[in-house]
């Protein structure tokens, strides 16, 4: 009598497993049923790839000196350091297991298999407009074109409650928009395939719009006015992208703007900082035709926020109608900028053209937000390596050489001196920057 309630427990547990294997079974089909609809010919994978280096999605998702797309790059952020994840298809510790949808979701809507929500620092609020060509295209390439690699993700240093994923959903419903890209009747094809890279793969605003009390872009496309007008991410200031003629691109041409996406050098101007790395890993990819389309969109953008002003071969900021009657021998700025930048930039700041950059007129050198002017003089930095672009050139940087002062006023000078009109900064500006870098 004792062995019927062993045999019925026994069955029930025989009945489960089958229902799980089988349960286990028809999800396992299931998947192949949806990755077999998922084209994996010669033309779908290099437009995969194409998607993916369009997307620079090598550039979050791979580590410094680490293997392609197995994540585990630190992204700073104002909650802690968030750990990019291994996007390979390894089906253990990357996206090996996932389907489509599942890794459409995740593009579009910031849900990772098995629902956990991932932070803002994935562009999802861009990603969500990516066509499902496109889509279907990089999950493709993804899932046969990128080699597995068996590396788990390093944990993310984010501090309480941030670090409470269960609250994103309500950050997402939120901020987060949805929709792929819509296209303008009454916009030509050129600038609609402009606007599309812009705001989905090439997910622009994450950098160049400025963040609002919540973390998120304060505009999604050029219907709102803050949109791609600047924005500082990891103490760098992704500079103004509309028609300012100070510190915008309303100077630049379309092929100027076309040149620096492909090359980073325009027309005096050199990429710096981490759109150095988004050159090399994503746009000197882009073919010409798309580049000039972001080119021909960025351009039509109206001035936003406008910041200094530049009256070539003049020095309206240093005129005695602005107070400043200081000769430029007696001037710390010049004597500075004399000793350590005139060899690389020039006595009259324009440069060596595809080498140094020109600071007479340069946008970033009239920007309101000195961020990055004050972090290039701190710790130096260099120029693109690309494919089709000149050689990379290197500055020093001289935070052992030069005190805040120093610092502080050989921008002031050069914000000042050649046509360039922009306000000055002070040594508590350099000192707090420094303290922030640590440098």
């Amino acid at each position: 009598m004792k062995r019927a309630p062993v045999l019925l427990l026994a069955a029930c547990v025989v009945g489960a497993w089958a229902i799980a294997f089988a349960t286990a079974s028809q999800d396992e089909n299931a998947r192949s049923a949806s990755s077999s609809k998922i084209a994996t010919d010669r033309a779908t994978l290099q437009r995969g790839e194409y998607v993916a280096k369009a997307g620079d999605c090598a550039g979050c998702h791979t580590a410094v000196k680490g293997k392609p797309y197995a994540g585990g790059l630190g992204l700073g952020s104002p909650f802690g350091t968030i750990m990019s994840s291994n996007i390979t298809p390894d089906t253990q510790y990357g996206i090996g297991q996932y389907t489509y949808e599942e890794f459409a979701r995740a593009l579009r809507d910031g849900v990772a298999r098995g629902g956990k929500r991932l932070y803002p620092a994935m562009p999802y609020a861009s990603f969500a407009k990516v066509t499902d060509d496109d889509m279907r295209a990089l999950y493709a390439y993804m899932m046969q074109g990128v080699a597995p690699v068996a590396q788990p993700t390093p944990p993310s240093d984010v501090a309480f409650p941030f670090n409470q994923r269960w609250t994103l959903r309500f950050w997402q419903l939120a901020f987060a928009p949805t929709g792929v890209y819509i296209p303008r009747a009454e916009r030509d094809a050129q600038w609609n395939r402009g606007a599309y890279l812009v705001q989905s793969l090439g997910h622009c605003g994450a950098c160049h719009t400025p963040r609002g009390s919540g973390f998120q872009e304060r505009g999604y496309d050029e219907s709102e006015k803050t949109f791609l007008t600047g924005g500082v991410n990891d103490h760098w200031f992704a500079p103004n992208l509309t028609g300012d003629n100070g510190s915008g691109l309303g100077r630049m041409s379309e092929a100027d703007v076309a040149s620096f996406l492909r090359t980073g050098h325009a027309g005096g101007a050199i990429a710096y900082g981490s759109m150095v790395e988004q050159i090399e890993d994503s746009s000197q990819y882009l073919s010409a035709a798309d580049a000039q389309a972001i080119a021909h969109y960025l351009k039509s953008l109206p001035a936003q926020n406008p910041s200094g002003t530049y009256t070539p071969h003049a020095d309206p900021a240093r005129s005695p109608a602005n107070g400043n009657r200081v000769p430029d021998d007696l001037s710390l700025g010049f004597n500075v900028y004399r000793g350590f930048c005139a060899s690389c930039h020039r006595d009259d700041g324009t440069g060596v053209p595809n080498a140094f950059p020109s600071l007479a007129g340069n946008p970033s050198v009239l920007t309101e937000d000195t961020t990055s002017l004050i972090r290039l003089l701190v710790e130096g930095g260099n120029s693109p390596a690309t494919l089709t672009g000149p050689p990379r050139q290197s500055m020093p940087g001289f935070a052992a050489t030069l005190a805040d002062v120093q610092l502080a006023q050989v921008l002031t000078y050069i914000r000042s001196a050649w046509g360039n009109n922009a306000q000055p900064i002070t040594a508590n500006d350099v000192s707090s920057l420094r303290s922030k870098l640590h440098k």
